[in-house]
């Protein structure tokens, strides 16, 4: 699995552990760590917030949509602090934080005011410029 090592914080303590086999699994991962022999041991790490290195994640914008100029694969965290700005050029803000709705993201952009887009590709979110920084939308500034 190539995500490892594996940081975890749970109940204030924090501790590292390799990754010695995974699989998606549903909408989730079945995973052997090391350390972690039986089900005792991967039960008290139920509920751990899990991070790890970022190196290990790849580029922010892949595939043939990012030669298109519009959204390929993106990790939320890449997209937080980016300026949105109309195709006019109007500035509506920053990408404060991303959040799922069932059918579709959405990113919450504090500006003047606040504003919630759905993360559309081509029809509302135009492109995303990593190196700017700068997602352009076709969203009106005063919805």
């Amino acid at each position: 699995m190539g995500y490892s090592p594996w940081f975890l914080r749970q109940d204030g303590k924090e501790s590292t552990r390799q990754v010695l086999a995974g699989q998606a699994h549903g909408n989730g991962v079945v995973v052997s760590l090391e350390g972690v022999n039986d089900r005792d041991a991967a039960a008290a790490l139920v509920g751990a917030e899990i991070e790890v290195d970022r190196a290990t994640l790849g580029p922010v914008l892949r595939g043939e949509a990012a030669e298109a100029g519009l959204p390929g694969e993106f990790f939320w965290v890449d997209l937080q602090g980016m300026e949105v700005r109309t195709q006019a050029g109007e500035s509506l803000g920053f990408v404060d934080h991303l959040f799922e709705t069932g059918a579709n993201d959405v990113m919450v952009v504090i500006g003047a005011a606040r504003h919630l887009i759905p993360f559309l590709h081509g029809s509302v979110v135009r492109s995303v410029d990593g190196d700017r920084r700068v997602i352009t939308v076709d969203w009106d500034p005063d919805f």
